[in-house]
């Protein structure tokens, strides 16, 4: 793999805190034409080894508070349209990459391990759901405890802290704080393209045992997740 100097810089984070027990969170800038919204990046620690999911790439300042953490040694590619810092964790960290079969990557990476319901992951004890409906591979990870982890999949969003302004006022017309949980119009609207079975997917994501969900965007829900799941089924 050649990837040259193509990675994108770091953009503006906030702190890496435990949201969980074992499970540490940062909430950084996505960068857009129109303004800038927030991504979230987690942190899994075992032992001294640490797994990233929704990867955001940080300071240097950050990145030693990482490394305080432990070594990071994977990092798993949950979203279809989420990997623009992968590459730099492979780079600066030598990280293993896990992925589903045919995933796509950013500026030339490839899969170093693929990921499939009931098989192996870099996180014991972890459970892999996979929307089998969408038109591209998309998943989420159920941790020990009860956390859910998406990626565009389901976001909460009880404010649009950290948003530019245009990026407030168009939130709020696609409605992502009209509930608890959503789902992001874009992304239904690329997974949904050709009939996909989306209600099916969210119908088995709601049967999973949890109670706390960290997105890739908004804030984390806690205690009453799964609850806002099962009325976002509902809603398809």
């Amino acid at each position: 793999m050649s990837m040259g100097d193509d990675y994108l810089p770091a953009e503006p984070h906030g702190e890496l805190t435990e949201a969980f027990p074992g499970v540490f969170l940062v909430t950084g800038r996505l960068a857009l034409r129109w303004g800038h919204a927030t991504r979230n990046m987690v942190v899994l620690r075992d032992g001294g080894e640490l797994t990233v999911v929704n990867s955001v790439r940080l300071t240097p300042a950050g990145e030693a508070r990482l490394e305080a953490l432990g070594a990071v040694r994977h990092v798993i590619k949950l979203g279809a349209f989420h990997d623009r810092d992968d590459p730099w964790y492979k780079h600066r960290f030598g990280a293993q990459v896990w992925a589903f079969p045919k995933a796509r990557h950013s500026r030339g990476l490839s899969t170093d391990h693929e990921i499939v319901e009931a098989g192996e992951l870099p996180v014991p004890g972890a459970e892999l759901f996979r929307f089998r409906g969408a038109r591209h591979p998309e998943g989420a990870l159920l941790l020990p405890g009860g956390v859910l982890l998406t990626t565009d999949s389901v976001q909460h969003h009880p404010d649009t802290e950290g948003c530019s302004p245009i990026a407030r006022i168009a939130m709020n017309l696609m409605g992502f704080r009209r509930a608890p949980a959503v789902v992001g119009p874009p992304w239904r609207k690329a997974m949904s393209a050709g009939g996909g079975n989306l209600r099916a997917d969210f119908e088995r994501l709601a049967a999973l045992d949890f109670q706390h969900l960290i997105g890739a965007h908004g804030k984390p829900l806690r205690d009453t997740a799964r609850e806002a799941v099962a009325a976002l089924a509902r809603s398809f």
